[in-house]
């Protein structure tokens, strides 16, 4: 693998990540701020502040942990095997990413809630943006996330 092939593949990983979260994010997700006639400024937020939080959180994570990773493809002085390891991190942390957006697009479209998704290896911890807390809706939920995943997922729900 040349130095050619490498800075496209990860340029292309980079742009693919934030062309998904484009894509992934909200229109409803946008703070707008009114001025009303007695100066006072009114905030509206769609979502919930908390999620956006969350998000930005993760957001920030995850870019600082690609960043690191390209700066190890990257050095000439890393071995081929501390490559392959960065590229197939960059490769995991790619398919992470497509299956949390795939979880909260679930969450949207069959339970109709506001959710942050984070997987980290076999544990999936889900935040609901819900004033009401159902433990029957938990349970759906925890059983229909199960069901996209072969293998044995610990998933906790957190409703805020």
């Amino acid at each position: 693998m040349n130095k050619q092939n490498l800075w496209f593949i990860t340029l292309l990983s980079i742009i693919l990540i934030l062309s998904i979260y484009y894509i992934s994010i909200p229109s409803n997700t946008i703070l707008e701020y009114t001025n009303t006639p007695n100066n006072d400024v009114t905030e509206v937020i769609s979502e919930s502040t908390n999620l956006v939080a969350l998000r930005v959180s993760d957001d920030e994570e995850v870019l600082n942990t690609i960043q690191e990773l390209q700066t190890t493809l990257l050095d000439k002085d890393t071995t081929i095997e501390e490559k392959n390891l960065a590229y197939e991190s960059l490769k995991n942390i790619n398919e992470t990413q497509g299956k949390e957006e795939e979880i909260e697009k679930i969450l949207k479209d069959e339970f109709n809630y506001e959710s942050f998704v984070k997987i980290k290896q076999d544990q999936i911890n889900i935040v609901i943006s819900s004033t009401t807390h159902d433990k029957t809706i938990a349970n759906k939920i925890i059983t229909r996330i199960q069901s996209l995943f072969e293998d044995k997922k610990y998933i906790t729900i957190k409703f805020q």
